[in-house]
């Protein structure tokens, strides 16, 4: 069983460093992640379709940059790449709260974008860094969970603060969420300024085709099967998920079930909580378990959550529809704690240490591409009344999941798929 004492004591100290101020940083976002649309589209008067594809900005800033951040990462280290976009972060939060005209808020959320594409692969490679071997995984799981604790605590406050009739409470949120953002910042800069989370002497070998010394690029990467079809679980996976949080979700919730923003706060608070709560629990029941599989289970749990929350429907503002919400938020974040330690575990340890950025990137460039699909397609479908679509699309999706995972399986080695190698007894 693994327990968080364990767990702490097995870490380095940058490692401890790392994960002690997660909760904290991410209370600033939980603040207004449940609300970035209804604020665009209930406070500031954008259109429903227009706000989906502001939305959308966000993700799509974040792909753009996502390819040259990790090529920055391998040269210069995931510490300069860290500081430069959680710098546009806080800037662009800050413009957030006060736009007024759909042009200030796309700049905004072109900024907090960038902070998405660069930070994601620089802060995924730094961890693997510094921690190696199953603590790895658990670190992933861990960090998930903590994160998910500072989103459920700022969910619930920011559902009980934000209020649509008076923009000024919104403006407040966004604000504190830029106030949150500096913590990263003072961590890089003081306690963690020594660690710079790049490889010195990349190796030079014919096989990885570093014969002129140069790293190969996306395209090199790109020719092993598995990076491929990692890289289309992680799109398909995003959006179906991730993808729909901020946009497909609450406008869901809000419009075809008719849920208040208190109780649309409620779901998303729950659905973190459910994740601190069970995620040490699962990462010890698939420990040693074949990580696709793991994925495959994650799959059926998001289909049920998103008929869960497709019942809601049927009955608009109801007993029923509040079950369907909340149902949806303890089911998916069951499935959520299943994926967050196994796909970015995968990822890192296919990748070698010294492209250990480019494969983070890869990986962030096709969650990008899930959030930028995710808010276009809800928002076009929510937009024309075709809820009951939406909920299909997403439980199609869900088997998409399956199957690509089971694709992947086959060309994963044992060890990058949670499996280590047994030596034979003759061989020892």
């Amino acid at each position: 069983m693994i327990s968080l004492k364990s767990f702490w004591t097995a870490l380095p100290t940058e490692g401890r460093w790392l994960l002690s101020t997660v909760a904290v940083s991410t209370l600033g976002r939980g603040l207004v992640l449940p609300f970035t649309l209804i604020y665009l589209h209930e406070v500031r008067g954008f259109g429903l379709g227009l706000s989906g594809v502001l939305m959308a900005v966000i993700a799509l800033s974040a792909f753009v940059v996502t390819g040259p951040s990790g090529a920055l990462t391998d040269r210069y280290g995931a510490r300069v790449v860290m500081l430069g976009g959680q710098s546009a972060m806080v800037v662009g939060t800050i413009l957030l709260a006060f736009a007024t005209t759909p042009a200030a808020a796309a700049v905004a959320l072109l900024l907090i974008g960038i902070n998405f594409g660069a930070s994601w692969p620089a802060f995924n490679s730094l961890i693997a860094t510094v921690v190696e071997g199953e603590v790895r995984q658990q670190y992933f799981g861990v960090n998930f969970a903590l994160t998910n604790l500072g989103l459920g605590v700022g969910g619930i406050v920011g559902g009980l603060f934000a209020d649509v009739a008076r923009p000024e409470t919104f403006t407040a949120i966004y604000l504190a969420d830029a106030a949150s953002g500096l913590i990263p910042l003072a961590l890089f800069l003081g306690p963690l300024r020594h660690l710079h989370g790049r490889v010195l002497h990349p190796p030079r070998n014919l096989e990885a085709g570093l014969e002129t010394g140069r790293a190969p690029g996306y395209r090199t990467i790109l020719r092993s099967p598995a990076v491929r079809w990692l890289t289309l679980l992680t799109f398909v996976a995003t959006f179906i998920g991730y993808g729909q949080f901020e946009v497909g979700l609450p406008a869901f919730a809000r419009g075809d079930a008719g849920m208040s923003t208190e109780m649309i706060g409620l779901g998303f608070a729950l659905n973190t909580f459910v994740i601190v709560a069970f995620q040490f629990t699962v990462m010890g029941r698939i420990r040693g378990h074949r990580r696709t599989r793991v994925l495959s289970v994650m799959a059926v749990l998001w289909a049920a959550a998103w008929l869960l929350m497709g019942a809601g429907a049927l009955a608009p503002g109801s007993a029923l529809a509040l079950t369907g919400l909340l149902g949806f938020g303890i089911v998916f974040g069951i499935g959520e704690t299943l994926l967050q330690p196994t796909l970015p575990a995968i990822n890192n340890d296919l990748a070698a240490d010294h492209l250990r950025g480019r494969y983070n990137a890869l990986n962030a460039a096709a969650v990008q591409a899930g959030t930028v699909a995710g808010p276009v397609v809800a928002g076009f479908l929510l937009e024309r009344g075709q809820g009951a679509a939406l909920i299909a699309l997403m439980v199609v999706g869900c088997g998409a999941i399956a199957a690509v995972t089971g694709v992947l399986e086959r060309h994963l080695p044992a060890v990058v798929n949670g499996r280590p190698v047994v030596v034979p007894e003759a061989v020892r």
